[in-house]
């Protein structure tokens, strides 16, 4: 335990501990905030994860990069603060009918495309770039706020569609729906705002 902070006593190995966590607080607020899409829920999520880290700061054993670790404890805050929005949602926030017609008219009548999407050219050079992630959060930002968060607790959170079901009290269908909604305008928006420029 002593190798983990290469300090002399358990009080300087707490304070590094601190501040190593503490780092990291940015980090982490925003990838609730993709999550959570209200900065008061991130900010409370990050602080509830960042106690439980200070709380649990023995069972943290080095065997996983700190901020992987932090990671985990703060999705687990995420999927609490989810619950508690779905149990609070009333049925006005509720996402209105059905925003198919945008897409409608990309495809024709046998479900081809209509005009054939542009190849992206090394996707995975693009991912690494600071502007690709900018982009691609902006794009998250713009879907709606139930469609995004489906996605994000799929894509980001690894929730199995049952789970994530349970969470936005939906149905499979629904669920599936909603998913390729979401992939259908990261692609248009990215495709816009990122690979045609």
């Amino acid at each position: 335990m002593g190798a983990r902070f290469r300090t002399s006593s358990p009080l300087a190995a707490s304070a590094d501990f601190r501040r190593q966590i503490e780092d990291l607080r940015p980090y982490l607020l925003r990838y609730a905030s993709l999550q959570l899409r209200d900065a008061a829920a991130a900010e409370d999520a990050v602080q509830e994860g960042l106690l439980a880290a200070l709380a649990g700061e023995a069972n943290f054993a080095g065997r996983s990069n700190l901020r992987t670790w932090l990671t985990g404890i703060l999705k687990h805050k995420i999927v609490d603060a989810i619950r508690r929005q779905s149990r609070e949602r009333t049925a006005a926030e509720l996402e209105p009918g059905s925003d198919a017609k945008e897409f409608d008219g990309l495809f024709d009548r046998r479900g081809h495309w209509e005009e054939s999407p542009d190849a992206w050219e090394q996707p995975e050079g693009a991912l690494g770039q600071k502007q690709f992630l900018a982009a691609l959060e902006a794009c998250l930002r713009a879907l709606p706020e139930r469609t995004a968060r489906a996605f994000m607790m799929r894509e980001h959170l690894g929730l199995e569609t049952s789970e994530i079901c349970k969470e936005l009290q939906i149905t499979p269908t629904h669920c599936w729906v909603m998913l390729h909604r979401a992939r259908m305008a990261l692609r248009l928006c990215l495709q816009t705002n990122w690979f045609e420029k």
